[in-house]
């Protein structure tokens, strides 16, 4: 059912780049939605104005740039948390693939090179679906205002006492929050990465990029929807884009709490101990398309614009980061893509960036961060005036 909230004016952000869809030439008329399966259209690279031979520079350079990662995840999880104080990897891991991606524009496929349809863990990606399903509550009206303060909706004691009881939802998603306590036997401090031994400051005041405060937002949406996050989103976002049935999406091994008498798994924001949102290119290309389509999708509107136009506005004390959703804005986070683009990024090169300004979508995983911004150059280049 469409909230009241939805049909609010819209930021300018959001009408700027409406008006540039219509520019491209895509209008709400034509726009091309994939069905479910494997039957996505392809287009050469000149039919929707890509230079085919620069296009397969900017493969090609991904190709030789894979990330040096362990394929062993055992052994490559084990190296990354070793010198980290709770170290223990608490959830399931899968084996890494090669660079592979995925290239849209206009929704049709102009280039995929690798295994596309190999599912693997993904990380950090994960914190984007979890702020699809924020999304999802919000669209609902379970959460009011971002601004209201979690502890008047979420009574399960982690939002008790003074400093705790002051975070806010809008803290929850942007990473400012500073919640103190421990979860699933990890306390906040096994993933201070701004210093472990550094005092907490006020809630909303510093902004801290911490997977036992991501994996407290997944627990208190959890708690607020009533049902597995999992199943929210394979029902309300997964399954009208037409994903596989491929994708999972697990929590830790302890991570489980009663919800109607049965004992539900509550999933992690990311890979960092184990577990996390594991899927093929190819579904994050969808994930990815639908951003960019401002949550439509030939289904309808899965997602509400004013969430996705909050979702990717700058936090003001961090500006390259919205709701679990990277940004770059002064081309502060890629200085050779637009300042309109966004992006879900994870650990071991896994993106998905999505480009309003050329109407484009790329997925690319297991290429080394170093190199991110010199292939999305790449890429751009391939596109004609």
């Amino acid at each position: 059912m469409t909230t009241a909230r939805q049909h609010r004016q819209l930021p300018a952000l959001l009408l700027t780049s409406f008006s540039l869809l219509l520019t491209l030439g895509v209008s709400a008329q034509s726009t091309y939605y994939p069905p479910a399966g494997t039957d996505w259209e392809k287009r050469t690279p000149s039919t929707v104005g890509m230079d085919s031979l620069k296009l397969a520079h900017a493969i090609a350079f991904s190709q030789a740039h894979e990330i040096d990662w362990l394929m062993s995840m055992k052994e490559q999880l084990t190296k990354q948390t070793a010198k980290e104080p709770y170290p223990a990897i608490q959830g399931p891991y899968k084996d890494r693939g090669h660079v592979n991606g995925i290239i849209l524009r206009h929704g049709y496929i102009v280039a995929e090179w690798g295994d596309t349809k190999r599912v693997d863990m993904t990380f950090s990606v994960a914190k984007s679906y979890l702020s699809g399903v924020a999304g999802l509550a919000f669209d609902r009206g379970l959460i009011d205002s971002v601004d209201e303060k979690v502890s008047a909706s979420v009574h399960d004691g982690g939002f008790d006492g003074e400093h705790n009881a002051a975070i806010t939802w809008r803290m929850m998603f942007n990473q400012t929050n500073e919640w103190e306590g421990t979860l699933w036997g990890k306390p906040d401090v096994a993933d201070r990465r701004a210093g472990y031994a550094r005092a907490l400051q006020a809630p909303g005041t510093f902004w801290e990029y911490n997977d036992v405060r991501v994996n407290r937002t997944s627990l208190a949406l959890l708690e607020l929807l009533q049902e597995p996050l999992p199943q929210v989103i394979k029902r309300e976002i997964m399954d009208r884009i037409g994903a596989s049935e491929t994708w999972v999406w697990h929590g830790y091994d302890n991570a489980y709490i009663d919800i109607g008498g049965k004992q539900v798994q509550s999933v992690s924001g990311g890979g960092h101990w184990g577990a996390g949102f594991w899927a093929s290119t190819r579904d994050h290309a969808r994930y990815g398309y639908l951003m960019l389509r401002r949550g439509r999708w030939s289904s309808g509107q899965l997602l509400s614009e004013r969430w996705i136009a909050m979702a990717t506005t700058p936090t003001p004390i961090k500006p390259v980061y919205g709701f679990m959703w990277w940004l770059n804005p002064g081309r502060q986070q890629f200085p050779d893509v637009p300042e309109t683009n966004f992006f879900a990024l994870g650990a071991g090169g896994n993106t998905i960036w999505i480009d309003p300004d050329h109407d484009l979508v790329a997925v690319v995983r297991w290429l080394d961060p170093a190199h991110q911004n010199e292939f999305m150059k790449l890429v751009l280049a391939a596109i004609g005036p």
